[in-house]
């Protein structure tokens, strides 16, 4: 499955969600894509349109993701989102999707994970 990875700039990303998802049975049995892993712009929108599946980290709002979500939404694709225990999430957010996991850790959000997919 190709799977599309959303999320804020505004933590450490590479290392609290990019790092545990690589190095998961995730990345052996899945197509992911990190958007951000290097700093060239990429059209999200067509790599959303082609996806099977978009993850969204969503404890930190943001405007750009709030975008792609968008985009998932229409062109009909699940969505998974994805959230650290104490987050407040936003309301909206359960108009294009019902599916939410809550985690603590990596380690539990890798697990949580691998049930669901």
């Amino acid at each position: 499955m190709k799977i599309y990875i959303g999320h804020s700039r505004n933590f450490d990303y590479k290392k609290e969600l990019y790092e545990p998802l690589k190095q998961s049975g995730l990345a052996n049995s899945h197509e992911l894509i990190f958007p951000h892993e290097t700093d060239q712009v990429i059209n999200s929108k067509n790599i959303i349109k082609n996806c099977d599946l978009m993850i969204a980290e969503v404890s930190f709002p943001a405007t750009g993701l709030g975008i792609e979500l968008g985009w998932a939404n229409c062109f009909e694709r699940p969505i998974i989102c994805i959230y650290k225990t104490g987050s407040k999430l936003s309301g909206s957010l359960k108009v294009v999707t019902d599916t939410f996991i809550e985690y603590s850790d990596n380690e539990e959000l890798v697990n949580k994970l691998e049930e669901v997919l």
